[in-house]
C-alpha cells in the first residue's frame, strides 16, 4: 500500500493512512470526546483515515457515501435524477474532520485534506470495488471559514439551511488522483 506523506516541522513525516481494525475503537472515541458533532456511526459506505508524523496521531478523517439529496450540489452537477442515480457511488462526503486539540497548527489541516485527497479514490476503490471521482463536505460558517477545503480545492456551490442551521455545501470537482 503506498503512502501518501509530506514533512511536518519538527515531527517527521505527515502520513495519512486508513484506519486499521485495532485503531477503530480509539478512532471513535477520539472523534466523540473531540468533534463538536461526537459520533455515533457513519452511514454506508465509509473509510476512515488517520495522519500520522511518527504514528502519533494528529488528525482524523471519516467519509462515508453521498448523500441521496443535496439540491445545491445536484443543481451545481447538472445530472438528470436517473443519471444521478447512477453515478452517485462516485461521490463521497467528508462527515468528519478533526485535528486533535494539541496538534492546531498553520496549514495543518489543508495539509492532511491534500494528502487525503490525494489517495482517496485508491483507497476507496480496494475497499468498495469502485474509484470516487468528486468529494464533497459541508461547512458550518458560524463555525468555521471552510479554508482548509478551498486550499484543497474544494468549490463552494451554496449555502442552504438544515433543520435550522445553516451550512455551506463544499465540492471537489476535481478528479481525484488515483
Amino acid at each position: 500500500m503506498g503512502e501518501t506523506a509530506s514533512r511536518f516541522a519538527n515531527a517527521g513525516r505527515l502520513v495519512v493512512r486508513p484506519v486499521r481494525g485495532e485503531e477503530r475503537a480509539p478512532w471513535r472515541e477520539l472523534m466523540q470526546a473531540h468533534h463538536y458533532l461526537g459520533f455515533q456511526r457513519i452511514v454506508g459506505q465509509s473509510l476512515w483515515y488517520v495522519a500520522t508524523p511518527d504514528e502519533q496521531w494528529v488528525a482524523l478523517l471519516g467519509w462515508g457515501a453521498a448523500a441521496l439529496k443535496c439540491a445545491p450540489r445536484d443543481r451545481w452537477i447538472g445530472w438528470s435524477p436517473s443519471l444521478k442515480f447512477r453515478r452517485l457511488r462516485l461521490m463521497v462526503n467528508n462527515v468528519r474532520f478533526l485535528i486533535l486539540p494539541a496538534w492546531h497548527r498553520p496549514n495543518l489541516a489543508s495539509q492532511v485534506l491534500a494528502l487525503n485527497l490525494r489517495r482517496l479514490s485508491e483507497d476507496w476503490e480496494r475497499c468498495h470495488g469502485h474509484p470516487i471521482r468528486l468529494a464533497e463536505t459541508f461547512v458550518d460558517p458560524a463555525r468555521f471559514r471552510g479554508t482548509c477545503y478551498r486550499a484543497a480545492g474544494f468549490l463552494f456551490a451554496q449555502t442552504l439551511t438544515r433543520q435550522r442551521r445553516v451550512t455551506s455545501s463544499a465540492t471537489r470537482a476535481a478528479t481525484l488522483s488515483r
